[in-house]
């Protein structure tokens, strides 16, 4: 791939970790294996009981981008922000730890960066999902909302997590960067959607077109806590009506949607105690809306229930895809740019 203008520009990863010896080692080593090599990687071990910290310790050995930094237990919003706010790159991008980028995941952002100019503050990327094999499961769809988005988020989450985003430094300035009292009022999971709003009122996004986040699901996701999921999501709906009121249409759409997934959600994982919670926490908010979310769309949902058995079967086949010329295709492990195992020997040639 042609070098960037811009490969000379640092940029900071930072990497909340909490009880993530399992995947840490892999996620480090796809940001170590960037195409773009001027990386100032940070690690903010959030409290870990296990081997995290000892893990990201031992890859800042070996590699002097790489720094750790260890506070108290605070919830990941507060780890993103001390890690930003450690850094004196104007360009940072937020990585899980359980999750993966593709190698030149970076040097297209960077090239989308200097194509949009300086009105663009957030450069964010479509999504594969992946398994604890990494093997992909599903792909996202093929958003490619730019400019001015602020409606378009409000109505829905279209960068859909939080290690896909490029982001300027000046907008973490300006937006405070990631809600941390979310966390402290039981509410963490959408920390992520709230800074998407506020950083689309101060600059205009763009999209690099293709799947460079490996997205991992497993049962101890954050997102896989149903109601406190949706409980976040109303406080963060709440916070842009006060400060838009006008788009009250976009701010329910958003939020419609939210419960109807959550919902959906549940009824796929026969979660039916969860989903009484879920219609019991809307009910108390907006009423109309916990309406909607008991109205169940039975194609839709044999429909997604056979696709999730396509998709268990191609994780036992996974040298079959329906695609096998695409890059990111179903069945096939997550491109993440290993030259040797384990990836924490991995480094950036």
């Amino acid at each position: 791939m042609k070098k960037s203008a811009r490969s000379d520009v640092t940029v900071a990863v930072v990497i909340p970790a909490y009880n993530a010896e399992r995947t840490l080692a892999e996620t480090i080593s796809s940001v170590r294996n960037q195409t773009h090599h001027a990386l100032d990687i940070v690690v903010v071990d959030d409290g870990s009981k296990d081997h995290t910290l000892a893990i990201a310790q031992a890859v800042a050995e070996i590699d002097p981008r790489v720094r750790v930094l260890k506070q108290r237990n605070s919830g990941v919003a507060a780890a993103r922000n001390a890690g930003w706010r450690s850094t004196s790159a104007d360009l940072v991008a937020f990585l899980d730890a359980d999750d993966i980028w593709s190698p030149d995941k970076i040097e297209r952002q960077l090239a989308a960066l200097e194509r949009g100019g300086p009105n663009v503050g957030l450069v964010y990327t479509w999504y594969a999902m992946i398994d604890h094999n990494n093997y992909i499961i599903y792909r996202s769809d093929e958003v490619s909302i730019e400019g001015d988005v602020l409606d378009e988020v409000l109505a829905d989450n279209f960068i859909g997590n939080a290690s896909s985003p490029l982001v300027r430094r000046n907008i973490l300035d300006a937006t405070g960067g990631f809600d941390s009292s979310l966390q402290q009022r039981d509410a963490q999971g959408c920390e992520d959607l709230l800074f998407y709003c506020l950083a689309a009122e101060f600059s205009h996004f763009v999209v690099v077109p293709d799947y460079l986040v490996g997205y991992r699901q497993t049962p101890d996701n954050m997102s896989s806590n149903l109601t406190r999921m949706l409980r976040s999501w109303i406080l963060v709906a709440d916070e842009m009506l006060k400060r838009h009121p006008e788009k009250r249409f976009a701010v329910r759409a958003g939020l419609s949607r939210c419960g109807r997934w959550l919902v959906q959600k549940a009824v796929e994982q026969r979660r039916y105690r969860e989903l009484i919670r879920l219609v019991a926490t809307m009910s108390r908010h907006d009423k109309p809306i916990a309406a909607k979310m008991l109205v169940v769309d039975t194609g839709s949902k044999a429909m997604r229930r056979l696709k999730r058995e396509a998709r268990s079967w191609l994780k036992q086949k996974s040298y079959f895809s329906s695609n096998a010329d695409h890059r990111f295709a179903l069945g096939t492990k997550y491109d993440a740019g290993w030259t040797v195992d384990p990836p924490i020997l991995v480094s950036a040639k």
